[in-house]
């Protein structure tokens, strides 16, 4: 029978066996459990690779080793490094040739041969320990103990083994050798809190690693195995037995000859000093303008980049400057020590702060006596109540308003009533005496109390107050009539940052403490400039610095009278002598200074600001200044002949009269 529309027709071609059922059960079924298998077997393999739950790689891949954070001085002098680990990352081509070749020699000989793991070197590790009776060689790669640094615990187990195994692996296929090896160089762990072959170098030979010659190479590369117990500095035996270890793995492995091997074992090793480290990162001289950085850099970027970020930060610092202002306080706690002998625990504390006038730059900053039993900087943390010295601020208001050097308060007897209740407040000189008609001149000079209260009360709190803020004072001012005695708390930082704009013809002039802020690649952060505003006008600025060099000259302040520059300044006292400050300047430099107990206990008999802070301010500023510099007079003063006591005209300038400076539009007949 022939199909529907063809013709029957036979073929020689050969017939296919026809398939039964059975067969096409029997493939079906082995496909079935080769999927099965295979699928058990990688499943098994995600299984067991998540139970061993193996970190994240990408860690490493984008790694950044953590870099110290450096301050600088000005001139570039380093005053201190922040780190949470001794780590300074510098790149292979930083290190001497033979510095990774004999980590490789010794850690891992066929480091750029393997891909991880190395069953080789475990093998011959495990034969060499057995006949030398000790662990002297390891087993684990570079890239294996680079995977346990940056991504295991360091617990001993074989869990953690297998885990540092396969990481080793993945690892490989990620980075190259040089960037695995660059990393471990960086990381590695060398004792004495030096992480990395750098910091190991700083520590142990007190150099670079770039200049390490191959006996020092050699004690460094005998370390990661053990590095408190082959330590030079703790068993100097052991360091030399493993140093003799490394020069002769170099020497196996054709880095170095034989006699290079045995010349470098009888080198002689110059040591770091370590009691001059301990002294270097002590900071004692720079602790407290330091930490001043630290804070600042910790509350705007974070503490990670502080601590680990590799930024190097220039300050305006001057260290020769800072060491004088050390040296200065020290010697007037020792002057007073000679007028109270007593315990060490009864010392008093004291402050210094140097700014330069015309562009706000911190020269120098001493928070306290020790900053290595007292980190609490009384530059800017101390609030303590300025007395007299707050003044000027008065004054300064006082002169803007129209009144002149010659204007005349009656210095007399107040009753006052504070704060609004029916308490009697009745003000007091020093000398608990009352001098009657008293020009601005005399008061200021002679720190008359009476004649600051009633300028207070005549120019206004408000504008008294105003002209503070203006002056960078930024501590709560009380509304009460003591503001004119300094009985509000101001930090030494603050008052003496104010007197900087009667130094600088009026203009003030934030204090500034850092110049500029780089990361680890170079780039700026930040970059801060000089900048000011005027808050007074000149003539006012110039004639407040004029009564001023009178208190040095004949008031309060002659015990900061000598330097070759002309020179102003003032003097503070607390109640019950419990604060002592004097705060002056010349025509380049203000500086404060304070003195006192923490705990608001009285300095002593006698003991004012006068007596106890002027000294140290000339003392400190005979060391940093020289030339002889004059405060610059601005247009619109002129000289007139005027009786400075009485405050009269004395136009044929007898003995008792002074040229006092005026400011053209305000001559004292013309009020």
């Amino acid at each position: 029978m022939t199909p529907r529309g063809g013709s029957a027709k036979s073929t020689s071609s050969r017939k296919t066996p026809a398939r039964t059922p059975w067969t096409h059960i029997h493939l079906s079924f082995f496909c079935l459990f080769i999927s099965l298998v295979v699928s058990l077997f990688l499943g098994g393999i995600f299984y067991f690779l998540h139970i061993l739950q193996l970190p994240d790689i990408s860690s490493v891949i984008d790694y950044r080793p953590p870099a110290p954070t450096t301050i600088l001085a000005e001139d570039g002098t380093v005053l201190e490094r922040i780190y949470r680990k001794k780590s300074f990352p510098i790149s292979l081509d930083e290190m001497p040739p033979l510095l990774p070749r004999a980590f490789i020699a010794t850690e891992d000989a066929r480091f750029r041969q393997h891909m991880g793991i190395d069953f080789l070197a475990i093998l011959r590790a495990f034969i060499h320990n057995f006949k030398a009776k000790s662990p002297e060689e390891g087993g684990s790669t570079i890239t294996q103990q680079t995977a346990r640094m940056l991504l295991l615990s360091r617990e001993k187990s074989y869990i953690r083994k297998l885990k540092e195994a396969i990481l080793a692996v993945k690892i490989e296929q990620v980075l190259d050798k040089d960037e695995i090896l660059l990393t471990y160089l960086n990381r590695i762990y060398l004792g004495e809190g030096a992480y990395g072959v750098e910091a190991a170098s700083r520590v142990y030979f007190d150099k670079h690693a770039s200049e390490l010659n191959l006996a020092e190479i050699s004690i460094l590369a005998g370390l990661p195995q053990a590095p408190s117990r082959y330590a030079p500095f703790n068993n100097f035996s052991l360091a030399k037995k493993r140093q003799a270890y490394v020069l002769n793995r170099m020497s196996e492995e054709g880095y170095i000859t034989p006699a290079e091997a045995k010349e470098a074992y009888r080198l002689s090793l110059l040591w770091a000093n370590r009691k001059k480290k301990e002294i270097e990162e002590d900071g004692d001289e720079t602790g407290y303008f330091c930490q001043l950085v630290r804070n600042y850099v910790s509350r705007k970027y974070g503490r990670k980049p502080l601590y680990s970020g590799g930024l190097t930060i220039q300050t305006t610092l001057d260290l020769s400057m800072q060491r004088k202002a050390v040296a200065s306080i020290r010697k007037g706690i020792s002057r007073w020590k000679i007028r109270h002998p007593g315990k060490p625990s009864s010392f008093p504390q004291a402050a210094l702060t140097a700014i330069e006038v015309n562009t706000g730059r911190i020269r120098a900053l001493v928070g306290g006596r020790d900053y290595s039993q007292s980190q609490f900087n009384r530059v800017t943390q101390a609030k303590r109540q300025p007395g007299s010295a707050f003044k000027p601020i008065i004054y300064a208001a006082a002169l803007e308003r129209g009144y002149t050097p010659v204007s005349i308060i009656n210095d007399e007897l107040l009753q006052l009533k504070l704060d609004g209740t029916d308490k009697i407040w009745q003000p007091k000189n020093f000398s608990n005496t009352f001098y009657g008609p008293t020009t601005l001149y005399t008061g200021l000079v002679r720190s008359r109390n009476v004649v600051a209260v009633k300028l207070l009360q005549k120019t206004g709190q408000a504008r008294i107050k105003k002209l503070a803020r203006d002056l960078g004072i930024q501590s709560p001012l009380t509304d009460s009539l003591t503001l004119a005695l300094g009985a509000s708390e101001v930090s030494l930082l603050e008052i003496t940052s104010a007197y900087t704009a009667f130094a600088n013809q009026g203009k003030y002039v934030s204090p500034l403490f850092i110049n500029w802020i780089k990361d680890r690649k170079g780039r700026t952060l930040e970059k801060n400039y000089p900048g000011g505003r005027q808050v007074l006008s000149p003539a006012t600025a110039y004639q407040m610095t004029f009564l001023l060099q009178a208190v040095i000259s004949e008031g309060t302040g002659r015990l900061a009278w000598g330097l070759q520059s002309a020179s102003a300044g003032k003097t503070g006292t607390s109640d019950e002598l419990r604060d002592g400050w004097f705060i002056g300047y010349t025509p380049n430099l203000a500086a404060g200074i304070w003195m006192g107990f923490d705990r608001g206990k009285s300095l002593g008999k006698r003991e004012t600001g006068g007596r106890t802070c002027a000294p140290v301010w000339l003392d400190f500023m005979r060391k940093v200044e020289s030339g002889e510099e004059r405060f610059p007079v601005p247009e619109g003063i002129t000289f007139l002949p005027f009786d400075r006591k009485s405050g009269e005209y004395d136009p044929d300038n007898t003995d008792k009269s002074s040229w006092l400076p005026f400011q053209k539009d305000n001559l004292p007949w013309s009020r």
